[in-house]
């Protein structure tokens, strides 16, 4: 049994595996990290139990849970995981005082300034010295699509929550409005998610493929296999992803203004960084007309640290322990 009050709990939940780690004040322990596939647990109170479980026991002083998807007075519902995140059932489950649940893009916001700085590839740079607090976004590409703007504030770290992975995909060709017709034919609506993520690269290889006359369907992992042998339609479908993505990412800084940076996360993310350069994402980045050189002004960089949104559960969890009285 670990001694009493000194750990919080941090749980990262995605839409296929849940990471929870534990934590001592704002710094999570690596050590402690351990890695639950979400098909095999019947909801985030087996995970915790199985988790608290192997360490023997601990006793939380505080618990902080980042889930993929919207969080409304502290309840979090999973946007591709039937699953739904209660902060009083965290409580009862971890015996923690002091409970916050989050968005992952929010925990993932929180993590900024607090990266080892060989786990921050830079794709895009910006021009100049960026002003201390300035507005920074967060991009996650992976299972799903979202994004978090993170402001400073006097009071502390503010991450704004947001799902515009749900929001329509842009139209910037003809090939894009082709590829929006085939993507509401086949679910109702074309959302960015549905195109920018995991699944997504799916149904954009299936789309290339239709669109050469020769459709079939492929797993992400055998699409980016496939990209890596330069095969054709995988390099194909590689090329309108970043694009796709770089106009995407573009659009909200535009929206955002994050002079201080924009820092995609995410599995997907991570496995395309090789390619961001050879598929023209800064160029799609920049691709705003007249306001081509104000693009200039933004950096973007890609996180490789996997478990980036503990590390922010755990500074998000700490500030909030410091304001108790």
């Amino acid at each position: 049994m670990r001694p009493r009050d000194r750990y919080s709990l941090l749980a990262d939940i995605g839409g296929t595996n849940t990471r929870v780690a534990l934590a001592e004040g704002g710094r999570m322990l690596p050590e402690t990290i351990r890695r639950y596939a979400n098909a095999e647990y019947s909801g985030l109170d087996a995970v915790l139990a199985s988790y608290l479980a192997a360490e023997g026991g601990v006793d939380c002083a505080g618990a902080c849970v980042a889930a993929a998807g919207p969080v409304r007075d502290g309840v979090a519902s999973m946007t591709n995981l039937d699953w739904t995140i209660d902060h009083d059932a965290v409580a009862r489950a971890t015996g923690a005082e002091v409970v916050a649940v989050l968005n992952d893009l929010q925990a993932q916001g929180h993590a900024l300034g607090h990266i080892a700085p060989e786990a921050l590839r830079p794709l895009v740079r910006g021009s100049g010295t960026p002003a201390q607090g300035a507005s920074q976004l967060v991009v996650g590409v992976g299972t799903g699509f979202n994004a978090a703007p993170v402001h400073e504030a006097p009071g502390g770290r503010l991450v704004v929550a947001s799902e515009c992975g749900h929001a329509s995909l842009p139209v910037r060709t003809e090939a894009d409005l082709r590829l929006i017709r085939f993507i509401e034919s086949a679910h109702g609506f074309p959302g960015v998610e549905d195109v920018l993520s995991g699944r997504g690269l799916e149904r954009l290889f299936t789309w290339v493929s239709t669109e050469a006359g020769t459709p079939r369907k492929q797993r992400a992992a055998e699409i980016m296999t496939a990209m890596a042998a330069d095969e054709t339609l995988a390099v194909a479908t590689g090329r309108v992803f970043v694009r796709l993505l770089g106009t995407v990412v573009g659009n909200l800084s535009l929206i955002h203004l994050p002079f201080g940076g924009v820092w995609l996360i995410g599995g997907v993310a991570r496995a395309f960084t090789p390619y961001m350069e050879r598929f023209g994402f800064a160029e799609a980045f920049r691709d705003k007309g007249r306001f081509e050189a104000f693009m200039r002004d933004f950096s973007v960089s890609v996180i490789e640290d996997d478990y980036a949104a503990l590390t922010g559960c755990a500074h998000h969890l700490q500030g909030l322990m410091r304001k108790m009285p």
